[in-house]
């Protein structure tokens, strides 16, 4: 009686545990990944995408702006020009768009790793929880078996035997 009761338990705790692959952090394996160059594109990209790159441009933009306009002819560096200054103006536009894109990108990007952060400490919380559930069903299942055992009944003799179903409503 005991081997037919053997081949149909179901698996235990242990057998799902170690069958069970390893929870991986995506997040430390692709910084271990990175090259040397994409670390050095990742960091140049985490600070032209700040408000202080952003703000050393303009000023450094205000002032030359300012300088080639306002200083007296002789000490202009690089006078300006009715064309120049429309480029000019067009390169502004461009030269202060691509440190604003970039430090709303960033902002995406930190955002998005808190969230998958919190999505893998949910799913390890929910992992430990299964397991107690897996733990209390197994528990259960012994109980069962040993009560079928001192009955006398033979497991086949039970699955055989129909199970109630619940009315309808």
């Amino acid at each position: 009686m005991n081997t037919e009761i053997k081949h149909a338990r179901p698996p235990s705790l242990e057998e799902i545990v170690r069958k069970r692959k390893p929870v991986r952090n995506i997040n430390a394996e692709h910084q271990e990944r990175l090259s040397p160059l994409e670390r050095i594109g990742l960091w140049i990209t985490q600070r032209v995408g700040t408000m202080g790159f952003f703000l050393v441009i303009f000023v450094w933009t205000s002032l030359w702006l300012g300088w080639n306009l306002f200083a007296p002819e002789n000490l202009q560096f690089d006078p300006p020009m009715g064309f120049i200054v429309w480029l000019f103006i067009s390169n502004l536009i461009q030269i202060f768009l691509m440190p604003l894109i970039m430090v709303g990108q960033n902002a995406q990007g930190r955002h998005a790793e808190l969230r998958a952060e919190n999505d893998y400490q949910v799913n390890l919380k929910a992992e430990r929880e299964i397991e107690v559930i897996l733990q209390h069903l197994e528990y259960q299942n012994a109980i069962l078996l040993t009560l079928v055992e001192k009955m006398g009944l033979r497991l086949e003799e039970i699955k055989q035997q129909e199970v109630p179903t619940a009315p309808a409503k």
